[in-house]
């Protein structure tokens, strides 16, 4: 007999698919099982057993002689024997009529009956699971179920649900309160016992909080591709309805192979019978033409079809009942509604097409498994994984490791491009400035005003929330804001309302009508603004900044090279005392910039200056001590620069001059001095005068000879004379006592004059020359300038 395990192969074959069987398939599947062992019994009843019986049948003749009569004969013993119809047949000859009778006699629905129901029955267990054999869907699924399993089994999932599931605290306290309420207490010797109930669960929960928020860094990791394949997975799936397609074809087979079945079986399950009459032309053979058979199986085999036609019935309205509910539902959508309300997960988005179709299934089989995989296709969810696996990787004690001082003596922490913000910052209460580079969806806790010391944020390209109370933290201890950004609509909303801040940089695109930019708009709010930096695109200065003016001392503005016109409003901003007007187009200095009496400090770099006759008026500007000018294409210095007696540093490199007038070296208040990469020939000899001068620079230019009276700058301790055409180093240079750093590289000498050895503070780092120049000094000089 062939075992029904047998057929196991024609059904599927992961345990793990059947979460994707409704309770259709399943009832089917068994429905399949019993059809299958009627099948497999009839066919082994066909092999085991003889199919038909048959007996001659003679003609009826009027001759006696060739009948034989019954009777009974008795002889000396008084035996009695009995005796019937003679056939002169012999068995060879019977299994032959047999064999002849069942061919052509016996109707092939009785012949084939057991066969026809163990083909229907293997079809319909093939089509039932061919959409998880075939190569364009089962790979689908495989993925699917795998990662099904590992969402439903993830510590994650379990926390992120019993997290935005849990009841509050005051929740919690109500209903004990309510239930201790409803407890009777009869008298005092009860009392003891019903506290001593009361107290169980307090304990169970004092236990269970911590566990229940556990998750090692491992499983947070775990999470992290988890929450990665999904996102993927949904990608791929939601392209193509193959799945969908595939279910509907095969239950649609189903029903018309239902229909069929139902049609030719119900026709021809009255042919099997009992008594069969045969008629074959074997005379010649066994002498007899006409032949009474008994179907032996006939009586089972009725009694198996009229079963396997109930079967059928059921299997079919099953199916059409399928037919019903992939048709009448729209299963290509799939909507997570009621997760929402139920978890209050709110992010959790809709899904269609073939995604949408296996949820579907899923929830026939346990909509738990739809509730527990959603947390893995919210962002909330994901974000706070990263959050947590963040703190994992970043702990306060690494974090502090990183702490560095920068340029404004605070203790800085900087973090770059990370998922997040580590909860574990704000356990750094000695921090003084946090710097966060290339960091997206950074929400500033309540925690933040731990940082009793955080005087400076810095944002380059950040995306920032803030918590109600770190916006008031922010608000009352904030001293320095830096904002680099993309676009002037990642500009943080809240940092208009950071009254006590001193100083901000904006760094990034703004709109070119910056009249018309609520970002400006915003800035009279901030009554403490003394510094403010912009580096951006502005066609002209705001009336917002001007109205900050009051208490505005420092201002920085750094354009990409677009011009900027309508400068008028500089004249209100009478308390400046330093003004940067860097990369903006200017032809001319400014009118308005003269009106500026408390001005110290003054740059005008990269810009298009040709000429600075305007320079006389700068002679109104009493407190102007740094005059920057560098990097344009001055041509000349007029000699109203004599004017400028309270000049301490001058910037004028990187122009094309040509000739110093003497009369800039009326400027006695000098320190600071920097005429390098220009054109100049010829150094004149009113450089003497400059007696307070440390610092002067005349690198790559084409100075050919040095004046003496260059060396009785006695203060000098920097002194850059690289890349032009001297030949000759005067031995004066030892009237430089103070000189810590001298360039020669980059010219025409021969030797070194050994009085260089009398600057004692020049070492040889602050020699900047060729090696071969270098030793040409004497030994003992060079030992000594070797010697720290």
């Amino acid at each position: 007999m062939i075992p029904v395990m047998e057929f196991r192969q024609f059904s599927e074959q992961q345990p793990a698919f059947r979460v994707l069987k409704p309770w259709w398939d399943v009832f089917t599947d068994y429905l399949s099982v019993i059809m299958l062992m009627i099948g497999v019994f009839g066919c082994t009843l066909q092999v085991m057993q003889d199919k038909i019986i048959c007996l001659p049948q003679r003609i009826s003749s009027g001759n006696t002689s060739d009948m034989e009569v019954l009777h009974l004969q008795s002889n000396s013993s008084a035996v009695r024997e009995m005796t019937g119809l003679k056939t002169d047949l012999d068995l060879q000859q019977y299994s032959f009529i047999n064999q002849m009778c069942y061919e052509k006699a016996l109707h092939w629905y009785a012949k084939y009956f057991p066969y026809l129901v163990l083909i229907h029955t293997l079809v319909f267990m093939v089509c039932s699971n061919f959409w998880f054999k075939f190569p364009g869907s089962s790979s689908k699924i495989e993925h699917f179920i795998s990662m099904l399993g590992k969402c439903f089994d993830s510590p994650w999932t379990t926390r992120a649900l019993s997290e935005v599931s849990g009841e509050n605290p005051e929740e919690k306290d109500h209903k004990k309160s309510a239930t201790r309420s409803n407890i009777a207490v009869p008298g005092e010797g009860n009392l003891e016992k019903t506290q001593s109930l009361r107290s169980i669960p307090e304990k169970i929960v004092v236990v269970d909080k911590p566990t229940a928020s556990v998750l090692d860094k491992k499983e947070g990791e775990q999470a992290k591709a988890l929450f990665e394949k999904v996102k993927k997975f949904r990608l791929h799936v939601e392209e193509g309805d193959i799945l969908y397609l595939m279910y509907v074809r095969q239950t649609v087979f189903k029903v018309f192979k239902f229909l069929l079945i139902i049609a030719y079986n119900s026709s021809l399950v009255n042919k099997v019978r009992n008594s069969v009459r045969c008629e074959v032309e074997i005379q010649d053979m066994t002498g007899y033409k006409n032949f009474e058979c008994n179907h032996t199986m006939a009586h089972l085999f009725s009694k198996l079809s009229y079963c396997y036609l109930c079967l059928v019935a059921v299997y079919g309205l099953t199916s059409l009942y399928t037919s019903y509910w992939l048709f009448y539902r729209s299963l290509k959508e799939y909507s997570f509604e009621y997760v929402r309300q139920e978890t209050g997960i709110n992010d959790i988005p809709d899904v269609k097409n073939d995604f949408a179709f296996m949820l579907h299934m899923i929830d026939q089989y346990d909509p738990l498994y739809s509730k527990r995989f959603a947390v893995f296709l919210s962002e909330v969810s994901e974000n706070k994984l990263k959050q947590l696996n963040l703190n994992h990787e970043w702990t306060a004690e690494k974090l502090r490791q990183r702490l560095q001082t920068n340029i404004n003596n605070r203790l800085e922490l900087q973090l770059f491009m990370l998922p997040g913000l580590p909860d574990t910052v704000f356990e750094l209460t000695e921090l003084q400035s946090l710097k966060l580079e290339i960091i997206n969806n950074v929400t500033i806790p309540a925690s933040i005003s731990q940082l009793e010391d955080l005087q400076e944020l810095s944002l380059y390209q950040c995306s920032l929330k803030l918590h109600t109370t770190a916006t008031s933290f922010l608000k009352e201890n904030l001293k320095v804001l830096r904002v680099k950004f993309d676009d002037n609509r990642e500009l943080p909303h809240w940092m208009y309302g950071l009254r006590n801040l001193e100083e901000l940089y904006l760094t990034g695109s703004l709109s070119p009508d910056a009249s018309k930019n609520i970002v400006f708009e915003s800035l009279r709010e901030m009554k403490c603004l003394k510094t403010l930096s912009l580096k951006t695109n502005l066609t002209k200065i705001p009336q917002s900044i001007v109205d900050v003016s009051s208490h505005l001392q420092r201002l920085y503005l750094h354009n990409d090279g677009t011009k900027l016109v309508m400068l008028n409003n500089l004249k209100k901003m009478s308390n400046l005392i330093e003004l940067e007007l860097v990369r903006c187009d200017l032809e001319r200095i400014p009118h308005a910039i003269f009106s500026l009496t408390n001005l110290q400090e003054l740059d005008l770099k990269e810009n298009n200056l040709r000429s600075i006759e305007e320079i006389i008026s700068f002679q109104h500007l009493r407190k102007l001590t740094c005059l920057k000018l560098w990097y344009n294409g001055i041509m000349y210095i007029p000699e109203h620069i004599k004017k400028l007696g309270s000049l301490e540093r001058l910037y004028f490199s990187h122009n094309k001059i040509e000739i110093l007038p003497s009369h800039l070296f009326l400027c006695n208040k000098l320190r600071y001095l920097d005429l390098s990469n220009n054109d100049i020939r010829f150094i004149p000899p009113e450089i003497g005068v400059l007696q307070s001068l440390q610092y002067f620079s005349v690198t790559c230019n084409k100075i050919e000879n040095l004046p003496d009276e260059l060396f009785f700058c006695k203060k000098l301790k920097t002194l850059k004379l690289g890349k032009n055409s001297l030949s000759i180093l005067s031995p004066k240079i030892s009237y430089l006592a103070l000189l810590t750093y001298l360039e020669l590289r980059c010219n025409h000498f021969e030797l070194l004059p050994q009085e260089v050895g009398c600057c004692r503070a020049l070492k040889r780092s602050g020699l900047i020359v060729e090696e071969t120049l270098f030793e040409t000094l004497p030994s003992d000089v060079r030992d000594q300038m070797k010697a720290e």
